[in-house]
């Protein structure tokens, strides 16, 4: 796994100007390749009086699927710069839909190139990322009599909770970073006097 991506913070649209030619960048989170499929198609019938929907897509902390489409502007013109901006910020699990309403002016290759990688790159500045690194899932075990005090101190302490259950004792499962494990198993068994029980679980990505 890699350590870290980064993605966008949420769905949202930026637009810029370039010689008249309007160039609204959509951002959107896409956990699959289907969601970002489902936002593109959304994006593009709700601008279909547009003259480009052009659109890009990264799925997998690895960048495995990658798909770009210039929707009619000349070949390698607007997909591949909005797909490069977005593997250049190392964005992953995110899809961009540029659509433009053209001015009047034509731009040339050079210039649309720049106008809609630029598109994405101030659309993630405007619109903000966050980073998702490597933790390691791990279910905590403890009595009721100290799981209020154990759940509130991971929270207000800016643990990643996850899930909390309720049965005979309470299961609290949460997302750590790998380096953070012995300290806090430390921490842990401080708090509840040796009570809990700590057990590690496989890795996912989250907010450290």
């Amino acid at each position: 796994m890699r350590e870290q991506y980064v993605t966008v913070a949420g769905e949202g649209v930026h637009e810029t100007e370039v010689n008249r030619s309007r160039f609204i960048c959509t951002l959107a989170p896409a956990a699959t390749e289907e969601e970002a499929q489902a936002f593109v198609a959304r994006v593009r019938a709700g601008h279909a009086d547009a003259t480009h929907n052009c659109w890009a897509y990264v799925i997998g902390a690895d960048a495995g699927v990658q798909r770009a489409s210039d929707d009619g502007e000349p070949g390698g013109t607007a997909g591949a710069p909005m797909l490069q901006m977005l593997l250049r910020r190392e964005v992953r699990y995110a899809a961009a839909v540029v659509t433009r309403y053209f001015g009047g002016v034509k731009l040339g290759a050079g210039g649309l190139i720049r106008a809609y990688g630029g598109a994405v790159g101030a659309a993630l500045d405007a619109l903000g990322t966050v980073t998702r690194r490597r933790m390691r899932l791990v279910t905590v075990t403890v009595d009721h009599q100290r799981a209020g005090r154990v759940e509130n101190e991971l929270r207000t302490g800016g643990r990643e909770v996850r899930e909390v259950r309720y049965g005979a004792e309470v299961t609290i499962e949460l997302a750590l970073p790998e380096s953070g494990l012995d300290a806090f198993r430390a921490w842990l068994a401080d708090t509840t006097a040796g009570t809990a029980r700590l057990q590690p679980g496989g890795e996912v990505y989250g907010t450290a």
